[in-house]
């Protein structure tokens, strides 16, 4: 009689034990994560519509402008040997 009280204590510590200081734990750090993860979602929405409002300005905006354009040429270092055989300032 006695064991059997002890074991169904014993069963409902382990019970308790697991739904407060696991699942209960899990499940709130879940939904907190996923509160998370939705809100950056909506930060990065918020961006996506700004960038796409931005977008549709600067083609205009790309036609207007004033410059001009340079065109270079790739300059070679000019190499010296070590023997004094290469061309310096030509």
């Amino acid at each position: 009689m006695i064991l059997r009280i002890l074991l169904y204590a014993l069963i409902a510590y382990v019970l308790y034990k697991l739904v407060f200081d696991f699942i209960i734990p899990v499940y709130r750090t879940g939904r907190q994560i996923r509160k998370q993860f939705n809100d950056v979602k909506q930060r990065m929405e918020g961006q996506d519509q700004f960038n796409n409002i931005k977008e549709h300005k600067t083609p205009a905006d790309a036609n207007n402008k004033v410059g001009e354009y340079i065109d270079f040429e790739e300059v070679k270092p000019q190499t010296s040997r070590q023997d004094g055989t290469g061309t310096k300032g030509a």
